[in-house]
C-alpha cells in the first residue's frame, strides 16, 4: 500500500516528517518546485509531497496544489491521497482553534461562473472523498466537516454566502484543487484539516492564523499519527 500526503506549507508537514523520520528525495520533481519525502511505516510506503517554495515562501493556493497533486499521482501511483493542512472554521458551527476534522465533502467557494446548471456544477466542484472517511472519523472519534476552497486567505461576503448556501464548515486554499485532480485520475482522497482561525471570531485572519499556526500544526501531527496507524494497522486496503 502507498499513501501520499499533499501538503502546502513546511510548517504543516515538518512535525509529521520528523515524527516518522522520512527522508527528502532531492530533485525528484525537478524542475518543478514540489518536494518529495519518502519512508515506510508499518510496512506501508509513505510519501509526503510539499507544494514547494518560490521567492523564499511556501507556495500556497490552488495552482501549486494542482501541480503537486498531478505530479505525485503520475510519478508515485499512490493508493490514497491525503490532503493535510490548516484551515479556517466557524465558531457558530462548534469549531475551536487546533481542532482537527476529517473532510466529508469538498468544493470551491470563490468560482462564480454564470450560466446554466452545467457551468455552475463545474465551478462548485463537489468532488467525492474517500469512501472510508466516515468510518475512519467514527473510529478515531474525530469531527467531520465540508471543506470549501478559495484562492485567498481572506473571505469576501460573496464567499461567505456561497459557503453558507452549500453547508461549508472548513475554509482552505488547496483542498478542492487536490480533489479535482484526484477525481480526474480516479485516486481516492482523504482530508485531514486543523483549525488555525475562526472565520466568524472577529479577529484579523492573518494575525489569528499566524498566532495559532504552531499549535494547529502540532494537533495536526497527532491526528495524522492516529490516521496512519488506523490505515496501516486496522485496514488492509481501499
Amino acid at each position: 500500500m502507498k499513501i501520499c500526503y499533499i501538503v502546502a506549507m513546511v510548517a504543516e508537514a515538518q512535525p509529521f516528517i520528523e515524527r516518522y523520520g522520512i527522508q527528502k528525495v532531492e530533485g525528484f520533481f525537478a524542475p518543478l518546485p514540489c518536494q518529495l519525502y519518502e519512508g515506510e511505516v508499518n510496512g506501508t510506503t509513505l510519501y509526503v509531497v510539499l507544494n514547494g517554495q518560490q521567492n523564499g515562501s511556501d507556495l500556497v493556493g490552488c495552482e501549486a496544489a494542482t501541480v503537486a497533486t498531478l505530479s505525485a499521482i503520475q510519478r508515485l501511483h499512490p493508493d490514497l491521497i491525503i490532503n493535510s493542512g490548516t484551515c479556517g472554521a466557524f465558531r457558530a458551527k462548534g469549531a475551536d482553534i487546533a481542532e482537527v476534522y476529517i473532510g466529508n465533502g469538498v468544493m470551491f467557494h470563490d468560482r462564480r461562473v454564470p450560466g446554466d446548471d452545467a457551468w455552475g456544477t463545474q465551478s462548485l466542484g463537489n468532488y467525492p472523498v474517500w469512501a472510508g472517511s466516515q468510518q475512519l472519523a467514527a473510529t478515531l472519534g474525530m469531527k467531520m466537516g465540508k471543506v470549501t476552497t478559495g484562492s485567498s486567505l481572506d473571505m469576501q461576503p460573496c464567499d461567505l454566502e456561497m459557503i453558507q448556501q452549500h453547508g461549508g464548515e472548513l475554509k482552505d486554499m488547496e483542498g478542492a484543487a487536490v480533489g479535482f485532480v484526484c477525481t480526474l485520475l480516479t485516486t481516492p482522497i482523504l482530508y485531514v484539516k486543523s483549525v488555525t482561525d475562526l472565520c466568524d471570531g472577529g479577529a484579523e485572519t492573518f494575525e489569528e492564523f499566524s498566532r495559532n499556526l504552531s499549535k494547529a500544526c502540532e494537533a495536526l501531527r497527532v491526528a495524522n499519527e492516529r490516521v496512519i496507524d488506523y490505515l496501516t494497522k486496522q485496514i488492509q486496503g481501499f
